[in-house]
């Protein structure tokens, strides 16, 4: 079962009581947050604090103790069961694991998992784990937040704060912070707080939220894009001022034109950003493939093919040659510029 944040709040208003809930996706923050809903809806005022047993993969000893032992109070006892990796269980302790959960009169289990991508949730152990639960219990997968999703995370999250902040000003923090939720959230919080807790502004913004190293690189391929080259030129040398890895620079600068041509080549086929999102297991929110659609409408695949063939000699360049690495950035720049021109 797929379920999106707003599923999950109507799930928890009329809760249904199981043995076993699972959560996972990709999204760390999702699955932490579906859980302490979850044990919160379940706990009373007169219960134990939940059991802990911390993954990847407690002892199948634990797993037993756990589920046996009878509450102090006569409550069925809480077993919570943080970043459970299927895969890290051996074949003999992942079967008994099931048996438990199939088995167990006196606990609730609360399990959380998050995978690397779509793929990794799609693994043969996963999958088993996934129907196994769903026969005892309930195991929801939690979808990332879509583009317009996130822009109303940072508004909600100011909310919560007695903070306002607008849909334009809370795209330009997604711009300039990229889209991890737990960053985010910090971002938010101390934006709140420099505000006075009234109104988190685009100058606000400007001045204080953090950049990562992938919002200052796109940034520097829309000027590319929107015939800024100097300025371009000019972020370029403030990213290697700021002392980033200049492998890093340009392993962020091949993301975005890879995004460019995926986007470009789905199109093509007749497939949006959001299904190109799903077709290469993106981890996340498929706002950057968003972003990379906006980027790349003027482009041709030629161009992209030609680009991805400079960035790759760059990479190369980067580990071997003796040349100095803010040449063979600034060259591998000049050169898309010139790609770019070209058609």
């Amino acid at each position: 079962m797929i379920v999106n944040e707003k599923k999950l709040e109507q799930f928890f208003k009329k809760l249904p009581i199981h043995s076993v809930y699972y959560f996972y996706s990709t999204e760390l923050y999702l699955v932490n947050k579906a859980a302490k809903m979850l044990l919160t809806a379940l706990s009373e005022e007169d219960s134990e604090p939940p059991t802990v047993l911390a993954g990847p993969a407690p002892s199948v000893e634990e797993i037993v103790l756990a589920a046996g032992t009878i509450s102090f109070f006569g409550n069925k006892r809480i077993v919570e069961m943080p970043l459970v990796q299927p895969s890290a269980f051996s074949e003999k302790d992942f079967k008994e694991f099931c048996q438990v959960l199939e088995s167990t009169e006196n606990a609730i289990f609360v399990l959380t998992s998050t995978f690397e991508d779509t793929k990794a949730m799609g693994t043969k152990r996963a999958k088993a784990l996934i129907q196994a639960i769903e026969k005892i219990g309930i195991a929801m997968e939690i979808a990332p937040l879509g583009s317009s999703e996130l822009v109303q995370f940072v508004m909600d999250t100011a909310k919560e704060l007695d903070t306002s902040i607008d849909k334009n000003v809370a795209q330009t923090l997604l711009d300039r912070c990229g889209t991890d939720l737990f960053l985010l959230k910090e971002e938010i919080q101390k934006l709140a707080a420099a505000s006075g807790y009234t109104t988190i502004t685009g100058q606000l913004v400007s001045d204080m939220a953090v950049r990562n190293i992938e919002a200052d690189v796109f940034e520097m391929v829309r000027m590319v894009q929107s015939g800024k080259q100097l300025q371009a030129f000019e972020r370029l040398q403030q990213l290697l001022f700021q002392q980033n890895d200049p492998i890093a620079i340009a392993g962020a600068l091949s993301s975005s034109y890879i995004d460019m041509y995926r986007v470009k080549c789905g199109q093509k086929v007749g497939r949006n950003y959001t299904q190109v999102h799903k077709d290469f297991a993106y981890k996340g929110s498929d706002w950057r493939l968003k972003k990379a659609s906006q980027t790349a409408s003027t482009l041709k695949i030629e161009q992209l093919e030609e680009i991805l063939q400079i960035l790759l000699e760059l990479d190369t360049n980067l580990k071997r040659s003796p040349i100095e690495e803010s040449i063979l950035l600034e060259t591998a720049l000049t050169q898309i510029i010139q790609a770019e021109r070209k058609y």
